[in-house]
């Protein structure tokens, strides 16, 4: 009798705990509701505290959720300037991109270069073979012979005094943004005058040999491009022929290795 009661008992539980359960999860929920200190906007609690705010036992404002507070705006704070060591040669900028010394007579201040040293086509007579390269030291000019009568004439920065020459040479090497390794009597001539320079310096746009150099003959001598190019038509190199990186880059275009160049 107890056992079938038991069994009875238990069939009546497993039948309505089931349902009890499905009706508490599907049933309606109270709705969350929040403190209004949570509920409000994020920026509300950056501010400084109220006037009469609650004080703990201690004296200390009551702060519980542990907000940001400024009472008086913070300053800033400035790190002096830290002054560059100028006597150690590796800090100092190359004397031909930022000159640190007033310049002088053979280095002509920034400005706009004359336009008659832009390149043109003009009139020819000369006797020599069309390719030929001719450059007219005391005109600043270099010339490319074309056939009839005709030659492209480029506006150049020559030799200064004490470093002019006249020759006839060959192009024996062409090279693009060309690295540049000035000799050690011209380092040793700058170091004199206070401006440093270094025994090597990659081609770009800060190397002064610019974007093309044609090699000539043997010698030390090249038609390049600069980075400065204010200096055209003026005696201003240590016996390079200097162009506009334009013009330079124009005249590489048009002649080969083994181009004749005449310097008058």
């Amino acid at each position: 009798m107890k056992s079938a009661l038991l069994v009875l008992a238990s069939a009546v539980l497993s039948a309505t705990i089931p349902s009890a359960m499905a009706s508490e999860r599907y049933a309606t929920k109270p709705p969350v509701v929040m403190s209004p200190d949570l509920s409000a906007p994020w920026v509300t609690q950056l501010r400084k505290r109220p006037v009469g705010e609650a004080v703990n036992q201690v004296g200390r404002p009551v702060n519980p959720r542990g907000y940001v507070v400024f009472s008086e705006r913070p300053e800033r704070v400035t790190r002096p300037r830290r002054n560059r060591d100028l006597s150690n040669p590796a800090a100092r900028e190359v004397s031909f991109q930022r000159p640190d010394v007033p310049l002088g007579e053979d280095q002509p201040k920034k400005q706009a270069m004359d336009p008659q040293f832009l390149p043109q086509s003009v009139a020819y007579d000369g006797a020599e073979q069309p390719g030929t390269i001719v450059i007219d030291t005391s005109e600043r000019f270099l010339y490319l012979v074309e056939a009839g009568g005709k030659a492209r004439r480029y506006g150049v920065g020559v030799g200064k005094e004490g470093f002019a020459w006249s020759g006839t040479n060959n192009i024996t090497r062409k090279a693009m943004w060309p690295d540049w390794y000035p000799p050690q009597d011209m380092i040793d001539r700058e170091a004199e005058k206070g401006h440093y320079i270094p025994a090597h310096m990659e081609g770009g746009i800060a190397n002064p040999l610019g974007a093309r150099a044609l090699y000539l003959g043997s010698t030390l001598y090249r038609i390049h491009g600069t980075n400065a190019p204010w200096t055209i038509g003026h005696a201003v190199s240590s016996g390079c022929i200097r162009m506009r990186n334009e013009d330079v880059t124009e005249l590489y275009a048009r002649v080969n290795v083994g181009t004749k160049v005449i310097v008058r």
